[in-house]
C-alpha cells in the first residue's frame, strides 16, 4: 500500500505542477490547450499538488 500512495502522490504533484504552469502561461504546451493563461487552472493545479502531498504523507506513514 505504501508504494501505491507514493505513486499516486508523485503523479498528482507532477500533474498539479503542469496545471499551475499552464494556468500561469509559463508552459505553452500543447499550443492549442484551453488551459493556457487561465488562472482557474493554476488554482486547480495547486489543489492537485496539495492532494499529492497528502498522498505522499500517507505513503510515508503507511506500513509495508
Amino acid at each position: 500500500m505504501k508504494t501505491a500512495w507514493r505513486i499516486v502522490g508523485v503523479a498528482a504533484v507532477l500533474i498539479g505542477a503542469l496545471w499551475i504552469l499552464q494556468g500561469l502561461g509559463v508552459v505553452r504546451w500543447p499550443a492549442s490547450s484551453f488551459m493556457l493563461d487561465a488562472r482557474p487552472w493554476a488554482v486547480r493545479g495547486a489543489v492537485m499538488m496539495a492532494m499529492g502531498c497528502v498522498a505522499l504523507w500517507m505513503g510515508a506513514r503507511a506500513r509495508g
